[in-house]
């Protein structure tokens, strides 16, 4: 991928890469009422970081240009019974950094995701984004994700 005449890499986040993408994460205004951004609140985090990249079935993912992190998003491949017993790739945590929004970023993204979804033989992508979220909305109905399920959320905490 392009951007501004200079690469911009997908790869695999690594931990340093942590700090980053929970600055991404919580850049946003729900994101700033949930996540923790501090040294204190990193630990979960770490937590997390490591269980997910232990588990072969998913994927975190950055998007780095010019040395640093603009964009993120966790890939997960889930097996089902429906469908034939088909794979189903879920996309989450899409995040880019304010000032890569609108620049292409995020579309190159979200085919590259829809790519190894394929690559990996899934027979879906599914996401899901807040109702709130209505530029979101917009951004993914571009690539055919249409609104066809109501997904319910309990919260735990």
């Amino acid at each position: 991928m392009m951007l501004d005449g200079s690469a911009v890499v997908v790869r695999h986040a690594l931990s340093t890469d942590l700090p980053a993408m929970v600055a991404l994460l919580a850049n946003d205004r729900l994101g700033a009422l949930r996540e923790m951004p501090t040294p204190a609140g990193m630990g979960s985090y770490l937590a997390a970081f490591e269980s997910i990249d232990k588990d072969p079935a998913h994927q975190l993912l950055v998007c780095e240009h010019a040395g640093e992190v603009v964009a993120m998003a966790q890939l997960s491949f889930i097996p089902g019974l429906s469908r034939g017993g088909s794979w189903r790739a879920q996309i989450e945590a899409v995040r880019t950094r304010a000032d890569y929004r609108g620049r292409g970023l995020g579309r190159e993204f979200i085919w590259w995701a829809i790519g190894q979804a394929r690559t990996r033989g899934c027979s879906l992508v599914q996401l899901t984004t807040d109702k709130s979220r209505t530029e979101a909305h917009r951004f993914y109905a571009q690539f055919g994700f249409t609104a066809s399920h109501e997904g319910l959320k309990l919260l735990l905490d």
